[in-house]
């Protein structure tokens, strides 16, 4: 059953979603600022030919974000290697080493030609975990397309070679 308290849609009703249309703003604004439902608003909007549809808009945006998160992913994918290297070059360099502790809580310090091979062994480990996720972030942003590409023109080639081989062995058997 409908409701009684609803007030019919007017020409000021139309008159206003028209002219905050045509300022850009969204269903649900002009709905806020008429006091109107969105669903009201909707129907004015497709009497007066009027649409909604963002499609272009939210495309572009998206795309815009979409490279904004490629090139960051791209910048830390460089700063993992940049990382790595970093690590690396610690693997034989010299280093203090701390000793705290034992029974009189004494502490020690010393330098150290190179890492202990258990402190190498943890190195090789955060470069390899820092390659793996610079290799991981360059593969994310990877054109999936391009083996399939080449698989198919590499088919390609070959169907022509083979079309290419027939005609030439059928005009030197016509000989």
């Amino acid at each position: 059953m409908a409701s009684s308290n609803r007030r019919p849609v007017n020409e000021d009703d139309e008159r206003l979603v028209a002219e905050l249309h045509a300022e850009g703003l969204s269903r649900n604004e002009i709905a806020r600022r008429i006091h109107r439902s969105g669903r009201t608003v909707s129907r004015i909007a497709d009497k007066l030919n009027l649409s909604f549809e963002r499609g272009d808009q939210v495309r572009e945006a998206t795309q815009a974000r979409k490279a904004d998160a490629r090139a960051k992913r791209a910048a830390l994918a460089v700063s993992l290697l940049d990382d790595a290297e970093r690590l690396r070059q610690q693997l034989f360099a010299a280093c203090m080493v701390y000793n705290f502790g034992g029974k009189d809580n004494t502490f020690e310090q010393a330098l150290i030609n190179e890492p202990s091979f258990r402190d190498k062994r943890d190195l090789m480990g955060a470069i390899g975990t820092a390659i793996d996720k610079a290799v991981r972030l360059d593969e994310y942003d990877a054109d999936p397309g391009i083996d399939a590409a080449k698989s198919m023109l590499g088919a390609l080639a070959a169907g022509l070679g083979a079309a290419y081989d027939q005609l030439n062995q059928a005009t030197s058997d016509d000989d």
